[in-house]
């Protein structure tokens, strides 16, 4: 059985795309099955894989209106190592035609049942939104993992997705769970960040992820190579991190099993 995780904020500009096609890759190098499936209209995490948003013929959005099969629609991205459900700006347009529809939190949910076996891992990217799109990840995973930078704002935001999670936990999806927060972009000169890390570890205690992502300009070229940076370039130290953080993500899944 494949476990399916949601790489979710509900702020936006916290790296929530970078996490999620660099912890593909990560996983890809350690002999991982992955699928990622992007679902923020905005399609970086497909642009990232080096798949071309503009020249796909079937997407996520084909998926979610059940015109087509994640099998039909998915795409390899060959850099990366891991199968990607694409989107374009045309997923803009399901959040307006779900409404009418039937199971229209549940669609994605659907579509990954069918390809259950043929992955490890897959991997959602959710739009900085709680919107038909992430309630669609959200009813579909079995986890949230949560990327986040360590700064005052970031607190509040992380109290509300919390409150999220434990809705769709209540009402829709009983096995969600938040298997951890990973901190992203972190600078160790800055007294700030390394105060808002302490208060993450003292509140969140063991869910908070030991690997921490280190602020790293190869991780923000890599993208306009169409590339993850663990592949652009594997001796950065932001590379190696989600290498490690790729390892970690197994291990503590053996321990939840």
């Amino acid at each position: 059985m494949a476990k399916i995780f949601c790489i979710a904020n509900q702020k936006g500009g916290v790296g929530k795309t970078t996490t999620t096609v660099n912890l593909a890759a990560g996983l890809a190098l350690i002999g991982q099955r992955t699928l990622v499936v992007d679902l923020d209209p905005q399609g970086n995490a497909t642009m990232g894989s080096g798949i071309d948003k503009r020249m796909l013929e079937l997407s996520v959005y084909d998926v979610l209106l059940e015109s087509a099969s994640i099998a039909e629609a998915r795409r390899r991205s060959e850099k990366g190592g891991y199968d990607i459900l694409g989107a374009n700006r045309e997923l803009a347009g399901a959040e307006v035609e779900l409404v009418a529809l039937e199971r229209r939190d549940q669609r994605l949910k659907t579509a990954l049942a069918a390809v259950d076996g043929e992955y490890d891992f897959v991997l959602i990217d959710c739009p900085p939104s709680l919107s038909l799109l992430t309630l669609n990840g959200l009813c579909s995973a079995h986890g949230v993992v949560v990327p986040m930078q360590c700064e005052y704002f970031a607190l509040e935001g992380l109290s509300d997705l919390v409150n999220t999670i434990k809705q769709v936990h209540a009402n829709l999806n009983p096995e969600l769970q938040i298997i951890g927060l990973l901190r992203v972009m972190f600078d160790p000169r800055i007294t700030l960040q390394q105060q808002v890390s302490e208060q993450l570890k003292a509140h969140f205690g063991d869910k908070v992820f030991d690997t921490v992502i280190p602020r790293n300009v190869r991780l923000a070229e890599a993208p306009s190579y169409g590339v993850p940076g663990v592949v652009f370039d594997g001796q950065s130290k932001g590379a190696q991190a989600f290498v490690q953080f790729a390892n970690e993500m197994v291990k503590r899944l053996a321990s939840l099993r």
